[in-house]
């Protein structure tokens, strides 16, 4: 740190010097300049060379002072560190051995994470062909909605946000995207709960669904991008399909 400041100040001493002598220098030069006209006679010179000569000391004072504040600047001596804040990380599987809930599998690896959302749609979309609707999937394009679902004989849409979670899951996240969609299509909007039981083999067969019509907290703010909810409290708002 030391070294970095000095080469800095060295820096900043050498390009004050520079600029302000270049208009000291300059100044200095006009004063003299109207000093020989006044002695040869020109009227009007005698304030334009005081001017002239206030400007020079202005300058002079300037650099004077700043090259006074970089010096100090250079032999300031370092304190020692304030810590003023610190952070604790647990990880997720220590942490819930230590509560005794060893069952409980918080840190979810991408592939099972990838796998588990797919057997969510599929689960979902199961239980909307089965009521005669079409369905597809557009989770792909983050359009605020995971599948848009269509019901043939009155072309009526919904948008249905799905959250797959293993059995045992504390927590879900909606995103700001998908907050905006339900309140932007509060009639239409369907958040699909499916609870994914810990299986080897996981299959669609064996998800269960629940949905939440027309109920959403309102947005938090335009600086939330997403908001966390406690899934056996969502779950229990569900209506199982």
């Amino acid at each position: 740190m030391q070294q970095r400041r000095i080469e800095r100040i060295t820096k900043s001493i050498n390009a004050v010097k520079e600029r302000l002598t270049t208009e000291i220098n300059y100044w200095e030069n006009q004063a003299e300049k109207l000093k020989l006209e006044e002695r040869a006679g020109k009227p009007n010179t005698r304030l334009n060379y005081d001017n002239a000569r206030r400007r020079v000391d202005e300058l002079k004072g300037r650099l004077f002072k700043r090259l006074e504040e970089l010096e100090q600047e250079r032999h300031l001596s370092p304190k020692p560190p304030m810590v003023v804040g610190g952070t604790l990380i647990v990880p997720g599987g220590l942490l819930q051995r230590l509560l005794g809930n060893p069952q409980v599998n918080t840190v979810i690896n991408t592939r099972e994470k990838e796998r588990v959302e797919k057997l969510a749609i599929e689960a979902v979309m199961a239980v909307e062909r089965k009521q005669g609707f079409e369905s597809r999937d557009v989770s792909a394009n983050r359009c605020g909605y995971d599948i848009e679902s269509r019901i043939p004989d009155t072309g009526e849409l919904h948008f249905i946000v799905v959250k797959g979670r293993v059995r045992g899951a504390s927590t879900v996240t909606i995103t700001k995207n998908q907050i905006i969609t339900a309140l932007n299509k509060p009639n239409d909007f369907i958040l699909a709960l499916v609870e994914v039981p810990e299986s080897t083999q996981l299959s669609n067969n064996n998800c269960t669904v629940r949905y939440i019509y027309r109920r959403f907290p309102r947005h938090s703010g335009f600086a939330v991008t997403s908001m966390n909810f406690g899934w056996q409290q969502l779950w229990n708002l569900g209506k199982e399909m």
